[in-house]
């Protein structure tokens, strides 16, 4: 995959990979993770997309400086320009954990107009569960990388609390490969005092716990919707997207059997072939 760059009318830089021909379609990952999250599943979409994999930012080769705000419509705006930019203004977008809620805040507001949207495992409008703990426990060291002198311990500190195991708690079939996902995910964070500043902000800024508001925002997607679900994702059960469907215009419910979190881990054929059919 060839690697690009985006930058953001506000300077901000987001690191992209381009494979694939055909309608382009946009994948975010989750939190913590990289593009990476995808790989398993691009050789069966290629042969119908122009996949675009983007890091988000403080993710992988994307932006980690301090300047910026890392708040949810922050995200969700320079997103949104990425998205309109490297797919047309209504491109096909899917997104994962922390990048289907980017990309829910930016279709329920206005900002983005997508032309279909994939929503895989996320919190929606309830608390995460699963790796809530874990989570919480990075979000409390980050906050630590504001304090002069701390900074580079945080991000030796992170990676110690995310080794690759972590990755491969996180596929429901224990696929080995997931290790290497977390090993690259961390691999340039160790040391990286930028990082831990922007880290600490984005820690106090982004939306704990879940996001009941959702609720009454969903009628807002008038784009068709697909929830694609794991079966084995303790932290996100299907009665979550139930009720998310039972709320949206024109929502599409789809279960992957056996899969955890890591869908394109545990599931990439089955994950490419609902894309595909929901896609076209």
């Amino acid at each position: 995959m060839k690697l690009r760059l985006w930058h953001a009318p506000d300077g901000t830089r987001v690191a992209y990979r381009e494979a694939g021909a055909g309608p382009a379609l946009v994948l975010l990952h989750s939190h913590l993770l990289t593009h990476r999250e995808w790989e398993p599943a691009v050789e069966h979409l290629t042969h119908r997309f122009r996949l675009v994999l983007p890091d988000l930012p403080l993710h992988g080769d994307s932006e980690d400086r301090p300047r910026h705000p890392y708040t949810l419509p922050w995200y969700a705006e320079v997103m949104s320009g990425f998205c309109e930019e490297t797919a047309g203004p209504r491109p096909l977008v899917g997104g994962h954990g922390m990048g289907a809620e980017v990309l829910l805040y930016a279709a329920t507001a206005g900002r983005l107009r997508p032309a279909r949207l994939v929503l895989t495992p996320t919190r929606l409008h309830r608390p995460s569960g699963g790796q809530q703990r874990r989570r919480r426990a990075w979000r409390m060291v980050a906050r630590a990388g504001a304090i002069p002198g701390l900074d580079r311990a945080v991000t030796h500190a992170a990676r110690a609390a995310f080794p690759p195991t972590w990755g491969q708690q996180l596929s429901a079939r224990a696929n080995p490969a997931a290790r290497d996902l977390v090993r690259h995910a961390f691999a340039d964070v160790g040391g990286n005092a930028n990082l831990a500043r922007a880290w600490a902000r984005h820690a106090r800024r982004w939306p704990a716990g879940g996001q009941a508001e959702l609720l009454d925002r969903y009628a807002a997607l008038t784009c068709p919707v697909l929830l694609l679900w794991a079966d084995a994702d303790p932290g996100h059960p299907v009665a979550l997207a139930e009720e998310a469907l039972a709320r949206l215009p024109d929502g599409h419910l789809r279960v992957l059997r056996g899969a955890g979190y890591l869908l394109a881990y545990d599931d990439p054929v089955g994950l490419a072939r609902e894309l595909i059919a929901f896609c076209g």
